[in-house]
Protein backbone atom coordinates (compact mmCIF):
# COMPACT_ATOMS: atom_id res chain seq x y z
CA UNK A 1 0.00 0.00 0.00
CA UNK A 2 1.12 3.56 -0.74
CA UNK A 3 2.47 4.90 2.56
CA UNK A 4 1.22 8.41 1.85
CA UNK A 5 -2.34 7.45 2.68
CA UNK A 6 -4.08 4.82 4.78
CA UNK A 7 -7.20 4.39 2.66
CA UNK A 8 -9.00 5.80 -0.34
CA UNK A 9 -12.65 6.66 -0.95
CA UNK A 10 -13.95 7.28 -4.48
CA UNK A 11 -10.50 8.34 -5.58
CA UNK A 12 -9.85 10.64 -2.60
CA UNK A 13 -6.78 9.56 -0.57
CA UNK A 14 -7.21 9.72 3.22
CA UNK A 15 -4.01 10.17 5.19
CA UNK A 16 -3.26 9.57 8.85
CA UNK A 17 -3.36 13.34 9.34
CA UNK A 18 -6.85 13.43 7.83
CA UNK A 19 -8.02 10.77 10.28
CA UNK A 20 -6.49 12.75 13.16
CA UNK A 21 -8.33 15.86 11.98
CA UNK A 22 -11.68 14.05 11.77
CA UNK A 23 -11.19 12.52 15.22
CA UNK A 24 -10.35 15.95 16.60
CA UNK A 25 -13.47 17.51 15.04
CA UNK A 26 -15.63 14.77 16.57
CA UNK A 27 -13.97 15.31 19.96
CA UNK A 28 -14.40 19.08 19.85
CA UNK A 29 -18.04 18.87 18.74
CA UNK A 30 -19.48 15.89 20.65
CA UNK A 31 -23.07 17.09 20.31
CA UNK A 32 -22.86 17.99 16.62
CA UNK A 33 -25.00 16.00 14.20
CA UNK A 34 -23.34 13.93 11.50
CA UNK A 35 -24.65 16.33 8.89
CA UNK A 36 -23.09 19.31 10.66
CA UNK A 37 -19.87 17.37 11.11
CA UNK A 38 -19.61 16.68 7.40
CA UNK A 39 -20.09 20.36 6.62
CA UNK A 40 -17.38 21.32 9.11
CA UNK A 41 -15.01 18.87 7.49
CA UNK A 42 -15.85 20.12 3.98
CA UNK A 43 -15.20 23.69 5.07
CA UNK A 44 -11.87 22.72 6.67
CA UNK A 45 -10.76 20.91 3.51
CA UNK A 46 -12.46 23.49 1.26
CA UNK A 47 -13.96 20.44 -0.43
CA UNK A 48 -16.35 21.92 -2.97
CA UNK A 49 -18.05 21.21 -6.24
CA UNK A 50 -17.10 23.26 -9.27
CA UNK A 51 -20.15 25.48 -8.65
CA UNK A 52 -18.83 26.34 -5.17
CA UNK A 53 -21.24 24.22 -3.14
CA UNK A 54 -19.80 22.00 -0.41
CA UNK A 55 -19.49 18.30 -1.24
CA UNK A 56 -21.68 17.62 1.76
CA UNK A 57 -23.33 14.36 0.68
CA UNK A 58 -20.06 12.89 -0.57
CA UNK A 59 -18.42 13.83 2.72
CA UNK A 60 -21.18 12.12 4.71
CA UNK A 61 -20.68 8.98 2.65
CA UNK A 62 -16.95 9.20 3.32
CA UNK A 63 -17.50 9.48 7.08
CA UNK A 64 -19.80 6.44 7.05
CA UNK A 65 -17.20 4.50 5.07
CA UNK A 66 -14.46 5.41 7.54
CA UNK A 67 -16.61 4.33 10.48
CA UNK A 68 -17.53 1.00 8.87
CA UNK A 69 -13.84 0.43 8.13
CA UNK A 70 -12.94 1.00 11.79
CA UNK A 71 -10.95 4.22 11.34
CA UNK A 72 -13.28 6.55 13.29
CA UNK A 73 -16.30 6.49 15.60
CA UNK A 74 -19.05 8.91 14.63
CA UNK A 75 -21.47 10.53 17.08
CA UNK A 76 -24.77 8.67 17.49
CA UNK A 77 -27.47 9.30 14.90
CA UNK A 78 -29.58 12.12 16.30
CA UNK A 79 -32.53 11.85 13.95
CA UNK A 80 -33.50 10.00 10.81
CA UNK A 81 -35.14 12.36 8.33
CA UNK A 82 -36.98 11.01 5.31
CA UNK A 83 -34.50 10.02 2.65
CA UNK A 84 -35.77 11.42 -0.67
CA UNK A 85 -33.29 9.17 -2.50
CA UNK A 86 -34.81 6.04 -0.97
CA UNK A 87 -38.47 7.12 -1.19
CA UNK A 88 -38.85 8.56 -4.65
CA UNK A 89 -42.24 10.01 -5.56
CA UNK A 90 -44.13 8.17 -8.27
CA UNK A 91 -43.77 9.65 -11.73
CA UNK A 92 -47.01 11.32 -12.79
CA UNK A 93 -48.39 10.04 -16.08
CA UNK A 94 -48.99 12.89 -18.50
CA UNK A 95 -51.08 12.14 -21.58
CA UNK A 96 -50.16 13.84 -24.85
CA UNK A 97 -51.38 13.66 -28.44
CA UNK A 98 -50.12 10.60 -30.30
CA UNK A 99 -51.21 11.33 -33.85
CA UNK A 100 -48.35 10.57 -36.25
CA UNK A 101 -45.72 13.13 -37.25
CA UNK A 102 -44.20 12.00 -40.53
CA UNK A 103 -42.44 15.07 -41.88
CA UNK A 104 -40.77 18.28 -40.81
CA UNK A 105 -42.67 21.27 -42.26
CA UNK A 106 -40.45 23.61 -44.25
CA UNK A 107 -41.37 26.67 -42.21
CA UNK A 108 -40.96 24.97 -38.80
CA UNK A 109 -37.86 24.48 -36.68
CA UNK A 110 -37.30 22.03 -33.85
CA UNK A 111 -36.87 23.76 -30.50
CA UNK A 112 -34.56 22.24 -27.88
CA UNK A 113 -35.50 23.22 -24.31
CA UNK A 114 -33.52 22.52 -21.13
CA UNK A 115 -36.18 21.42 -18.63
CA UNK A 116 -34.35 20.65 -15.38
CA UNK A 117 -35.95 22.60 -12.52
CA UNK A 118 -38.64 24.00 -14.82
CA UNK A 119 -42.39 23.26 -14.95
CA UNK A 120 -41.78 21.14 -18.06
CA UNK A 121 -39.50 18.69 -16.23
CA UNK A 122 -42.49 16.57 -15.19
CA UNK A 123 -43.35 16.08 -18.86
CA UNK A 124 -39.83 14.84 -19.59
CA UNK A 125 -39.97 12.43 -16.63
CA UNK A 126 -43.36 11.12 -17.72
CA UNK A 127 -42.35 10.51 -21.33
CA UNK A 128 -39.22 8.64 -20.31
CA UNK A 129 -41.15 6.56 -17.78
CA UNK A 130 -43.82 5.65 -20.34
CA UNK A 131 -41.92 5.27 -23.58
CA UNK A 132 -38.20 4.63 -23.05
CA UNK A 133 -37.38 0.91 -22.88
CA UNK A 134 -35.25 1.50 -19.77
CA UNK A 135 -37.84 3.72 -18.12
CA UNK A 136 -37.06 6.78 -16.05
CA UNK A 137 -34.25 6.85 -13.48
CA UNK A 138 -33.45 9.65 -11.07
CA UNK A 139 -30.08 11.08 -12.10
CA UNK A 140 -27.23 11.67 -9.67
CA UNK A 141 -24.34 14.06 -9.81
CA UNK A 142 -24.38 16.82 -12.40
CA UNK A 143 -27.13 16.44 -14.99
CA UNK A 144 -29.37 18.26 -17.47
CA UNK A 145 -32.57 17.17 -19.21
CA UNK A 146 -33.94 18.36 -22.54
CA UNK A 147 -37.12 18.10 -24.59
CA UNK A 148 -37.44 18.70 -28.32
CA UNK A 149 -40.60 20.43 -29.52
CA UNK A 150 -42.04 20.67 -33.02
CA UNK A 151 -44.50 23.57 -32.83
CA UNK A 152 -46.17 22.87 -29.47
CA UNK A 153 -45.74 19.10 -29.53
CA UNK A 154 -42.93 17.21 -27.78
CA UNK A 155 -41.23 14.81 -30.17
CA UNK A 156 -38.13 13.62 -28.29
CA UNK A 157 -36.08 13.88 -25.12
CA UNK A 158 -32.43 13.57 -24.17
CA UNK A 159 -30.45 13.71 -20.90
CA UNK A 160 -26.83 14.00 -19.81
CA UNK A 161 -25.24 13.33 -16.44
CA UNK A 162 -21.85 12.89 -14.80
CA UNK A 163 -19.53 10.58 -16.73
CA UNK A 164 -18.84 6.97 -15.82
CA UNK A 165 -15.92 6.73 -13.40
CA UNK A 166 -13.97 3.85 -15.01
CA UNK A 167 -14.12 2.90 -18.69
CA UNK A 168 -11.06 1.19 -20.13
CA UNK A 169 -11.61 1.83 -23.84
CA UNK A 170 -12.45 5.49 -23.21
CA UNK A 171 -9.51 6.07 -20.90
CA UNK A 172 -7.12 4.45 -23.39
CA UNK A 173 -8.57 6.55 -26.22
CA UNK A 174 -8.00 9.78 -24.31
CA UNK A 175 -4.62 8.54 -23.08
CA UNK A 176 -4.85 9.89 -19.57
CA UNK A 177 -3.35 8.39 -16.43
CA UNK A 178 -5.41 7.43 -13.41
CA UNK A 179 -4.52 10.72 -11.76
CA UNK A 180 -5.47 12.70 -14.87
CA UNK A 181 -8.79 10.86 -15.11
CA UNK A 182 -9.64 11.59 -11.48
CA UNK A 183 -8.76 15.27 -11.97
CA UNK A 184 -10.59 15.76 -15.27
CA UNK A 185 -13.56 13.38 -15.31
CA UNK A 186 -15.91 16.29 -14.60
CA UNK A 187 -15.07 17.64 -18.08
CA UNK A 188 -17.01 14.77 -19.66
CA UNK A 189 -20.74 14.00 -19.59
CA UNK A 190 -22.69 10.80 -20.18
CA UNK A 191 -25.73 10.70 -22.47
CA UNK A 192 -28.02 8.60 -20.26
CA UNK A 193 -31.26 8.77 -22.24
CA UNK A 194 -32.28 9.50 -25.82
CA UNK A 195 -35.89 8.97 -26.87
CA UNK A 196 -37.80 9.77 -30.03
CA UNK A 197 -41.50 9.16 -29.48
CA UNK A 198 -42.82 6.17 -31.39
CA UNK A 199 -45.33 8.12 -33.48
CA UNK A 200 -42.62 10.46 -34.78
CA UNK A 201 -41.04 9.16 -38.00
CA UNK A 202 -39.00 11.82 -39.79
CA UNK A 203 -36.12 10.82 -42.07
CA UNK A 204 -32.68 11.23 -40.40
CA UNK A 205 -34.28 12.93 -37.40
CA UNK A 206 -32.24 11.14 -34.70
CA UNK A 207 -28.81 12.29 -35.92
CA UNK A 208 -30.13 15.84 -36.36
CA UNK A 209 -31.40 15.90 -32.77
CA UNK A 210 -28.12 14.53 -31.43
CA UNK A 211 -26.16 17.20 -33.29
CA UNK A 212 -28.44 19.89 -31.93
CA UNK A 213 -27.86 18.71 -28.37
CA UNK A 214 -24.08 18.49 -28.82
CA UNK A 215 -23.95 22.10 -30.01
CA UNK A 216 -25.97 23.25 -26.99
CA UNK A 217 -24.77 21.17 -24.04
CA UNK A 218 -21.43 22.85 -23.26
CA UNK A 219 -22.96 26.32 -22.99
CA UNK A 220 -25.65 25.07 -20.62
CA UNK A 221 -23.17 23.05 -18.54
CA UNK A 222 -21.03 26.14 -17.98
CA UNK A 223 -24.14 28.06 -16.95
CA UNK A 224 -25.26 25.44 -14.41
CA UNK A 225 -21.97 23.96 -13.20
CA UNK A 226 -19.33 26.61 -14.01
CA UNK A 227 -17.11 24.32 -16.05
CA UNK A 228 -17.06 23.24 -19.70
CA UNK A 229 -17.39 19.83 -21.32
CA UNK A 230 -14.87 18.47 -23.80
CA UNK A 231 -16.24 14.98 -24.37
CA UNK A 232 -19.60 13.23 -24.40
CA UNK A 233 -20.04 9.48 -24.06
CA UNK A 234 -22.90 7.02 -24.25
CA UNK A 235 -23.60 3.28 -24.31
CA UNK A 236 -25.50 1.29 -26.93
CA UNK A 237 -27.17 -2.03 -26.12
CA UNK A 238 -25.94 -4.00 -29.11
CA UNK A 239 -28.58 -6.68 -28.62
CA UNK A 240 -31.19 -4.05 -29.48
CA UNK A 241 -29.48 -1.36 -31.52
CA UNK A 242 -26.64 -0.75 -33.97
CA UNK A 243 -25.87 2.81 -32.85
CA UNK A 244 -26.60 4.07 -36.38
CA UNK A 245 -27.86 7.51 -35.34
CA UNK A 246 -24.77 8.13 -33.20
CA UNK A 247 -22.48 7.15 -36.07
CA UNK A 248 -24.44 9.44 -38.41
CA UNK A 249 -23.98 12.27 -35.90
CA UNK A 250 -20.18 11.70 -35.93
CA UNK A 251 -19.88 9.94 -32.58
CA UNK A 252 -16.98 7.49 -32.51
CA UNK A 253 -17.20 3.84 -31.50
CA UNK A 254 -14.48 3.05 -28.94
CA UNK A 255 -15.16 -0.56 -27.94
CA UNK A 256 -17.19 -2.81 -25.70
CA UNK A 257 -17.56 -2.53 -21.95
CA UNK A 258 -16.84 -5.48 -19.68
CA UNK A 259 -20.42 -5.51 -18.38
CA UNK A 260 -19.24 -5.74 -14.77
CA UNK A 261 -20.65 -2.48 -13.39
CA UNK A 262 -18.97 0.20 -11.30
CA UNK A 263 -19.10 -1.74 -8.01
CA UNK A 264 -17.82 -5.03 -9.39
CA UNK A 265 -16.48 -7.48 -6.82
CA UNK A 266 -16.57 -10.73 -8.83
CA UNK A 267 -14.77 -9.71 -12.07
CA UNK A 268 -17.65 -11.37 -13.95
CA UNK A 269 -20.31 -9.90 -16.23
CA UNK A 270 -23.45 -9.02 -14.32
Amino acid sequence: MNMEYVTKYQGKPITANDLDLITELISKHPHTSRRQLSRLLCEHWNWRQTNGHLKDMQCRSLLLYLERSGYITLPPVRFGPNNPLAQRPKIDKITIATRPILELPCDTTIELIQVRRTPVEKLYNSLMAQYHYLGYVYPIGEYLKYLYFLADRPIAGIAFSSAVRHLKCRDEFIGWSKQQREANLQLMAYNTRFLILAWVSIYCLASQLLSQAVKRICHDWVHYYQHPLYYLETFVDTERFAGTCYKAANWRYLGQTTGRGKNDQTHQQN
